[in-house]
């Protein structure tokens, strides 16, 4: 039988910033960055929306850091898929062998399982190893195991609904299922509407979005819903939001974000395409037209639009084509404007501003030193 979603029902004291953050992914660095961006204080509540962990290079030691904060200022964790997969692999390794199997050997050092077998000083060579791997995590980990299993998946006040993933009825949130409310794809497209603001992560924002790639938090205002998983640890563009929920009636939300990318200064202006296309996951086949060296010109199959394609994102599946995150979108630039560098070529570049990817094709130079 299914596990009921565990609800944490409590009031934010008036007078103190809160910031959210989701899916964090093992990317200390950011993560850091996000909250000094952020100007993160010892009065500010902090609440992570899940996914502290794998895909990243670092677990645990973000989820380390997390607990310590836990202990010196006020944070509150609500659980994600991929903290629940740690849990469930030492507490139900007979439900799932054949995904943990598959798991390990596709995300290997990126595996929170497999950073603490490391750290352990144990190393997995087959998967008849999952047995002693799972009894040496148990026999290690026990703080890091016990915080994950607290988590709540559901966190609600009167006015906020948090949640990693979605709900699909907020007078009805004992009745859903813990995995539901973790795993729960695309949950904009769901139309389901909120009295509450239910703040989510789980899916990057960018699948959202057919035309542009984003990765600043969406905010929904018909749906009452805000999803801010920027594409931590998935994606090169990718970055960390803090959202900051309104203080005062009539207030707006708003944001800080860190991509760990460099920077450079715009000396040209540019102005920005009318019609684009985001090459995005689970939309991703392409055609290639012509090869090149640092790019290829590309037919994406959904949209039919021609687009020039990193040659390195792209890679087979089976007897399809497909390619990491690609556009053709170009941003208004002005000169003087920062930008975050993605991939920087012979005669352009791939830029982020205010959280959004395309190419730019003027001049850049070194950001002014502050």
């Amino acid at each position: 039988m299914a596990r009921k979603a565990r609800i944490q029902r409590l009031e934010f004291p008036a007078g103190r910033r809160v910031l959210v953050i989701s899916d964090i992914h093992g990317s200390l660095p950011l993560f850091q960055g996000a909250l000094d961006r952020a100007g993160y204080g010892p009065d500010d509540i902090l609440v992570l929306l899940g996914d502290l962990v794998e895909k990243g290079p670092d677990s645990l030691s973000v989820l380390r850091y997390v607990m310590e904060l836990s202990r010196r200022r006020t944070v509150y964790c609500v659980r994600g898929n991929c903290d629940d997969l740690v849990t469930e692999f030492v507490e139900s390794p007979q439900v799932r062998p054949e995904f943990f199997h598959h798991y390990l050997n596709v995300w290997r050092s990126r595996c929170t399982l497999l950073q603490m077998g490391q750290e352990a000083g144990f190393e997995t060579r087959s998967p008849d190893d999952l047995p002693a791997l799972r009894q040496v995590i148990l026999e290690h980990f026990q703080p890091e195991l016990r915080f994950l299993d607290a988590m709540p998946e559901i966190l609600l006040t009167p006015d906020y609904l948090f949640v990693h993933g979605g709900v699909w009825d907020e007078d009805r949130l004992e009745d859903m299922s813990a995995w539901d409310c973790m795993k729960n794809d695309s949950f904009l497209d769901r139309g389901v509407k909120f009295r509450r603001w239910c703040i989510v992560g789980h899916t990057p924002v960018t699948l959202y979005n057919p035309c542009v790639p984003t990765t600043h938090p969406l905010v929904c205002e018909e749906q009452h819903i805000v999803s801010i998983d920027g594409g931590c640890a998935l994606q090169r563009d990718a970055q960390l939001n803090a959202l900051v929920l309104p203080q005062k009636p009539g207030e707006g939300f708003s944001w800080f974000a860190c991509d760990g990318l460099p920077t450079a200064m715009a000396l040209d202006p540019q102005e920005e395409t009318k019609e684009s296309v985001n090459v995005r996951w689970g939309h991703s086949q392409v055609e290639v037209l012509l090869r090149g060296g640092a790019l290829c010109r590309c037919r994406h199959l959904e949209s039919g639009r021609q687009v020039d394609v990193l040659t390195d994102y792209l890679y087979r599946s089976g007897e399809d084509t497909l390619c990491k995150e690609s556009t053709d979108y170009r941003p208004a630039v002005e000169p003087g404007d920062i930008l975050s560098i993605v991939r920087r070529l012979a005669d352009r570049a791939l830029v982020k501003k205010n959280g959004v990817t395309g190419w730019y094709f003027g001049r850049l130079c070194r950001p002014p030193q502050k």
